[in-house]
């Protein structure tokens, strides 16, 4: 069933209103969890910009949540007199920009190789990027950064954080939306289903996937800032994380690999086993969490919404062949 901008547009609002009330009903614990619900949401949606529509999937993107984190709290510290709000667009900003930066400069070389060299070759951006911080004493990696409160005094930090994770989310869910049903998006996923035919029909692959790698370090890097704050104190292994490569095509794989709202309830599913249903099987956590997703992946390779069109076909009446 397809629905039109309108509808989509309502019902993300709608969800998020929605999902505004969590703060206010729930329990301390399922706050936090809510605010890693919405976070990695937010890094799967942005991760399918460049993974799900043009089919480059990077399993490096935490090179990205990392700059983003230790350029903001590094220049923050030196504005430490600016009011919270105002210290936290400027680490979002300068985080933002040292992304776009950093992909900028490596999306000619890197964006050259495919499939399994690519991820091979972005997860070792990511070690690099973790070694040069632990090792260059002017990032402080292995000391660790601490960053200032930004949270209203009349307001809970937990609560200030979770709205923040929703309202970071949304927008960077619009973004994805917008370039999905744009001219640049249909570009993308021509890359995704044939780059060298979409190449051969005028296509600017070079140019979409160079728009698409920067578009998507970005956001992730300025949603790592957020997760810098929220935690107040980083060091390298924080951000830095292999898990969080992984955790990133894992949601995609279990929403729906390639649409859009397939990384959000993924990441949702995901968050809610590991750390809900299997929080207390700490011994017996990274089994049940693998052979599940086994089972998921093999039970429906198309995800969740693969699941629901299956569904959906099904239910649809056969239609008579014409005498």
């Amino acid at each position: 069933m397809k629905i039109s901008p309108v509808q989509a547009v309502l019902l993300m609002v709608a969800s998020a209103a929605l999902l505004a009330l969590g703060p206010l009903v729930l329990p301390p614990f399922y706050v936090r969890v809510g605010q890693l619900m919405l976070y990695s949401a937010g890094l799967a949606v942005a991760w399918t910009i460049l993974g799900g529509f043009a089919g480059y999937a990077s399993f490096g993107h935490s090179a990205f949540i990392g700059v983003g984190a230790f350029t903001a709290g590094l220049v923050e510290a030196r504005f430490s007199g600016v009011a919270p709000p105002l210290l936290l667009l400027l680490g979002l900003a300068v985080g933002g920009v040292c992304c776009a930066v950093l992909s900028a400069a490596i999306s000619y070389p890197i964006l050259r190789l495919r499939g399994t060299f690519f991820a091979i070759a972005m997860l070792g951006v990511s070690h690099v990027c973790a070694e040069l911080n632990n090792n260059v004493d002017f990032f402080e990696g292995s000391l660790g950064l601490n960053f200032p409160a930004v949270a209203p005094r009349n307001l809970e930090p937990a609560t200030f954080f979770y709205w923040l994770y929703l309202l970071a989310g949304l927008v960077v869910l619009l973004i994805a939306w917008q370039i999905r049903r744009s001219r640049f998006g249909a570009g993308l996923l021509s890359i995704r289903e044939d780059e060298d035919t979409a190449r051969m029909l005028g296509v600017p692959t070079e140019r979409y996937k160079r728009m698409a790698f920067v578009i998507s370090a970005v956001l992730t890097g300025q949603l790592g800032v957020i997760y810098a704050h929220s935690l107040g104190y980083i060091t390298t292994d924080s951000v830095y994380r292999d898990d969080t490569n992984l955790s990133l095509i894992v949601y995609s794989l279990l929403g729906g690999m390639g649409t859009l709202f397939g990384p959000v309830i993924g990441a949702f599913m995901l968050v809610f086993i590991t750390q809900v249903i299997l929080g207390r099987l700490l011994d017996f956590h990274l089994f049940a969490t693998g052979l599940l997703l086994v089972i998921l992946v093999l039970a429906a390779p198309g995800g969740v919404l693969g699941l629901v069109r299956t569904w959906q076909l099904r239910r649809r009446p056969a239609v008579a062949p014409a005498e």
